[in-house]
């Protein structure tokens, strides 16, 4: 019923500028997880420095949890990480039997370092994942305007998209969402995936007519304001020239809420199932600021390299620079 595309949604700073080929080979799309914080070095969880390539997160989590006997819902990990790409994340695992991660053999895994916490690893508590991805083009493409425009997005952010990742191959997630929102039963899984789908959807919606509208950078009201880099959101009683000033500057970025029980959604069905699921309702900015923003022509390839906050895609930032299959 809704189509989901790299260009569904509309770009802050004009069309993309090339195509290019993504993900041709696992090493052009390099990703890794900054906690942001220390370990106590002892306590009754390993912490592991796990490389993985070709895999994903949680079936690298089942095979910790083989290897170590202890149940899958034991292992801990700060987030998912892409399966097509060489990745870099955390994992905690119970010492209850005490594994020997010397020993461990899985293809397309490595464990690079093992230490110790007091706790298990929770879901979004690192701080950042740093990119490094190159694009690989079979066209010339124009140097100038491709650097100009990594500069305004080093500048001025990008609108802070769910990928398109988020909705399944060919939006395969929207028809999970609608058949759940309909009153199928679902797996826990299924069922928190249609949810994610349901409000992910419904934000790059309202991003989309906010970046239209050329307010998606800039506090208007009825907007909360999230403090640059951190989860903190608070209420806004008053734009004043102070705050305009912090949003200009990206101390401060724009945020809306994300729909749950009680919100206003069309359709309606997708409201009414929100609510009897009873879906706290949660705020996400409008604004991305890409970190460290570096990039590199070479022949044939253009490799960025950026550091975004967890929960960002950096899909999000490739799409305003060109298109990719």
């Amino acid at each position: 019923m809704m189509k989901v595309l790299s260009d569904s949604w509309r770009f802050a700073h004009g069309a993309p500028l090339f195509t290019a080929q993504l993900r041709s080979q696992p090493a052009d799309f390099h990703v890794v997880e900054n906690l942001g914080w220390d370990l106590s070095g002892d306590g009754e969880h390993d912490y592991l420095w796990v490389e993985k390539e070709g895999n994903n997160t949680e079936w690298v989590a089942q095979r910790l949890a083989q290897f170590a006997g202890v149940p899958e819902k034991d292992i801990g990990f700060a987030g998912m990480k892409d399966r097509h790409a060489i990745t870099q994340q955390w994992f905690s695992v119970p010492r209850w039997n005490k594994p020997d991660w010397g020993v461990f053999e899985e293809e397309g895994v490595r464990i690079l370092r093992v230490s110790r916490h007091l706790r298990k690893l929770k879901r979004g508590a690192h701080d950042t994942n740093s990119f490094k991805i190159v694009l690989r083009y079979a066209e010339p493409i124009n140097e100038p305007a491709v650097t100009e425009r990594i500069e305004r997005i080093r500048t001025l952010g990008v609108p802070n998209y769910y990928g398109e990742q988020r909705f399944g191959r060919g939006g395969s997630n929207i028809s999970l969402a609608d058949a759940w929102a309909k009153g199928k039963r679902l797996s826990r899984n299924k069922r928190s995936i249609a949810i994610s789908t349901v409000r992910s959807y419904i934000f790059n919606e309202t991003l989309s007519a906010r970046v239209e509208a050329d307010t998606w950078n800039r506090i208007v009201q009825g907007d909360k304001a999230n403090l640059d880099g951190s989860g903190s959101v608070f209420s806004v009683p008053e734009i004043d020239a102070a705050l305009a000033e912090r949003c200009l500057q990206m101390d401060v970025h724009p945020a809306v809420d994300l729909v749950g029980e009680g919100s206003n959604v069309e359709p309606a069905h997708w409201q009414a199932a929100l609510d009897k699921a009873r879906v706290a309702p949660d705020q996400r900015a409008l604004r991305l600021r890409v970190q460290n923003l570096e990039y590199l022509f070479e022949e044939g390839a253009l490799t960025l390299s950026f550091t975004l906050g967890r929960g960002a895609f950096a899909t999000s930032v490739l799409r305003e620079l060109c298109r990719w299959s």
